[in-house]
């Protein structure tokens, strides 16, 4: 079975960016769940510090760190040499949200904050989920976001990809970033059901690459 992929509005501007996947996945809400709070099965080595996505972990709650171990290459059996905080998490709904705050990547060397949120959504009488993920983008950052908006895009959505592998689908070509520039560019929207992004409801380096999102 095929995981389909669909894009609603994705937007750039000299503020700030947004990027916006939409996936469907052959598997039931609870089983994605339960692999997206492990990213050492789906996430991509080349897009860690370690240079080995075993070091991930999300740590399930409120406060929570998206973390990464970097090992003592020259021996193993001896302490870390270090960790890194990719993104902390500030809400957390078992099995329909998870929203993390943090600069990914490159961005956390610059004066940026993120706000990434994944929903995932039952669909086909439970056999299937949507997975939505957005992540709000704004700050100070000395790269032009027009540029560093389509990098962010892809390297999301190939993790996007992976995660709908191991749940045993295909995943389609993810929506690109407007290839232009300028202020408040949009894609024209698409039909998505009820899983778009809303404000949550209060009650409902050696070894391996430099950086989380790519070079």
């Amino acid at each position: 079975m095929s995981a389909s992929a669909e894009a609603k509005v994705a937007t750039v501007s000299s503020n700030g960016f947004v990027v916006r996947h939409l996936v469907e996945v052959p598997a039931a809400v609870e089983e994605t769940w339960t692999l997206l709070l492990k990213p050492a099965e789906w996430w991509d080595a080349d897009h860690t510090w370690s240079g080995d996505a075993a070091n991930l972990s999300i740590d399930g709650r409120a406060g929570g760190c998206f973390c990464e171990i970097l090992p003592n290459t020259a021996s193993p059996k001896a302490a870390a040499r270090g960790s890194v905080e990719h993104m902390r998490v500030i809400y957390i709904e078992r099995p329909r949200a998870l929203r993390m705050s943090g600069a990914l990547g490159p961005l956390q060397a610059d004066a940026v904050n993120g706000t990434l949120t994944i929903q995932l959504n039952p669909v086909n009488d439970g056999k299937s989920t949507q997975v939505l993920l957005e992540y709000v983008v704004g700050g100070y950052a000395r790269t032009p976001y027009e540029k560093l908006a389509p990098a962010v895009d892809g390297v999301l959505g190939e993790q996007l990809q992976h995660l709908a592998a191991k749940l045993g689908g295909a995943f389609a070509a993810a929506f690109p970033m407007p290839a232009s520039s300028g202020d408040a560019e949009t894609r024209p929207e698409t039909k998505v059901p009820d899983a778009d992004i809303l404000p949550l409801p209060e009650n409902p380096p050696e070894g391996g690459k430099s950086e989380i999102i790519g070079r």
